[in-house]
């Protein structure tokens, strides 16, 4: 029942904050202000709810370290999708008109916030935590990576190449990153660093979704397997490869620190035997 009451606390605050942001959508200010503030009702949420069904400190988001970890998130995030676009463009697919929107990026900065808390609570700190005592690091990195790409299923001008792309670039990723550090601030850093990137600052549709433009004013055309298409850059080839190769480098740190968890098959031979005897 533990994982039914988690959920079911971090949703609760996610869909009422979810709502009520796209209720503010063309009120950047005040966007910012709610996302902001989903965030900040999120957090001891997760921890009340964990707590209490858990009776153990709530260790992943403790406060010590917590703003280097998202903030060496949000520099990883945004240098990510940096690369992705430079790449895109370097082949002529992507170009820069000019300046966009400041108050568009300012609005971007509490919706994605948002979104990027919301999901990593829901999918990192809930989902893959406990499926992985039970399932181990690897199949629960696999299980909870294909539920969130499935989950993109659901956004404007997605299809099956989308999904499977996010389920590998971003499913993989950020649970290698919870993985590596066993704290949820590194992911959620990197979470709002990209999904930031691509709409505030680069002014791309985000899993499908046409966003308020950001910083930039920006066109985006070409194959779609540069490009991504209408899903956007999440959705190119750069991005699964990037992707790839970041889940890669904390899937191998996470493994010299000792973090990888074993499925619990020995576990189970073992309780057979006790029960033979």
């Amino acid at each position: 029942m533990r994982v039914v009451w988690q959920l079911l606390a971090v949703a609760a605050v996610s869909m009422v904050g979810g709502n009520a942001v796209n209720a503010l959508d063309g009120s950047p200010w005040l966007t910012l202000v709610l996302g902001l503030l989903v965030c900040v009702v999120s957090v001891p949420v997760y921890r009340w709810v964990v707590g209490r069904t858990e009776h153990r400190p709530v260790t992943e988001l403790a406060r010590e370290g917590a703003g280097p970890a998202v903030g060496r998130g949000l520099l990883i995030g945004v240098a990510m999708f940096a690369a992705v676009i430079a790449n895109i463009a370097f082949l002529g697919y992507y170009d820069v008109h000019g300046l966009g929107s400041v108050q568009g990026a300012v609005g971007l900065v509490g919706f994605m916030a948002a979104a990027a808390l919301s999901e990593e609570l829901l999918f990192r700190g809930v989902l893959l935590r406990i499926v992985e005592e039970f399932a181990g690091s690897w199949i629960a990195l696999t299980l909870t990576g294909l539920v969130f790409g499935l989950m993109h299923l659901a956004n404007p001008h997605a299809d099956l190449w989308g999904a499977v792309a996010i389920a590998i670039e971003a499913g993989g990723m950020l649970g290698a990153a919870y993985i590596a550090t066993r704290s949820l601030w590194l992911p959620i850093g990197l979470h709002f660093g990209w999904n930031f990137a691509a709409a505030g600052i680069f002014s791309t549709e985000v899993s499908g979704n046409d966003t308020a433009k950001g910083l930039l004013d920006t066109t985006t055309s070409g194959p779609k397997a540069i490009t991504g298409g209408a899903f956007g850059p999440e959705g190119s080839l750069y991005s699964v490869l990037f992707g790839v190769l970041l889940t890669m480098a904390f899937m191998w740190l996470a493994h010299r620190r000792g973090n990888l968890v074993p499925r619990r098959r020995a576990d189970r031979t073992e309780a057979a035997t006790t029960l033979v005897r």
